[in-house]
This record gives C-alpha cells, structure tokens and sequence, in this order.
C-alpha cells in the first residue's frame, strides 16, 4: 500500500514499531494549538507507539507513556504556553463516561493539542476540525495507516506531513 495522494486522505504501512515512532515524530513537529489527533485502533496495532512518537516530535522531553488508568497525561514544553495532553479512553465506555472527564471543554482550544487514544469511543465529541488516525494489522509485523483529515486546518496538517514525510 503506498500513500494516496486525495488531499483528505493518506494510507501507509509501517514495518516496525520505531518506523511507526519515527512517522509520529514528522506529525508531531508539526502540531499547534487547537489541533486534535484521534486514534483508533485495536489492542496492538500501534496507537500508542505513534502517540509516542508524536510527543517526541512535538517537543516532549520524556516518553509518552499510555495513560489507561490515570486517562489523561499532560505534556508542558518549557517556555510555550501549549499543553499536549494523551488522553486514553480504553476503560471509557462511551462518549457520555467521557465527558465526566472534561474534555469536551478543551478540544479544540488553542492552547492545547489532543493526542486520543481509543477516540472511536468518544467519536460525538471530536471537533469538527480534527486529523483521525486508523491503524489496523496488515501482518503481524506491520501496521495499516489511514489518515484522514476533517476541517480546513487539519487538511492543511495531512498535507504538510504528508510532503515532510513523504516528499509528496
């Protein structure tokens, strides 16, 4: 599977994990405030892995670690006024048990990213303006990719990574 060229959309296999890493490093330089990543994907096929690499593109001094029990993990970069939160909904049943954690609040706000894992089950809460990431098996080794871009700004995001990652 090579990346479609739709401005919308984008598909990729990884082959490893640090490939994986290293691809949500490229998205993760290029975030702002405001911007919202939802994952989705089942146990093991690499949603957190990406995640990490996004923190450490973003600027992220430890590694992201999965916040499946505490939900929700922040992320400060010293001297910027953004906060990168990792928000994993695996224990969260639906959107409504999400809500009690108050991210509706700040999606989308402008002094925050939203890195979400799990985010097929809050789905009624993602702005309209965010950048959905679907990863699935391809073997057991690999990983399928589908970007998909939702809103003005979140387009313009697939379209800058996909010419920094990909030369397109």
């Amino acid at each position: 599977m090579a990346p479609i060229l739709d401005e919308h959309t984008l598909e990729f296999v990884s082959r490893s994990p640090e490939q994986t890493r290293r691809l949500g490093a490229r998205l993760g330089a290029l975030l702002k405030g405001g911007d919202v990543i939802g994952l989705e994907g089942s146990l093991g096929s690499g949603k957190t892995c990406l995640a990490q690499g996004i923190g450490r593109g973003w600027g992220v001094s430890q590694t992201l670690t999965s916040p499946s029990f505490v939900l929700v993990r922040e992320y400060a970069r010293p001297g910027d006024a953004v906060t990168l939160y990792h928000v994993d909904l695996y224990r969260i049943s639906d959107a409504e048990e999400a809500l009690t954690l108050g991210v509706d609040e700040f999606l989308g706000d402008k002094h925050a990213i939203y890195v979400i894992e799990w985010a097929e089950r809050s789905r009624s809460l993602m702005p309209e303006e965010h950048l959905w990431v679907r990863l699935e098996f391809a073997d057991p080794m690999r990983r399928a990719m589908y970007f998909t871009a939702q809103g003005k700004r979140h387009t313009a995001l697939l379209q800058e990574f996909r010419h920094v990652a990909f030369g397109a």
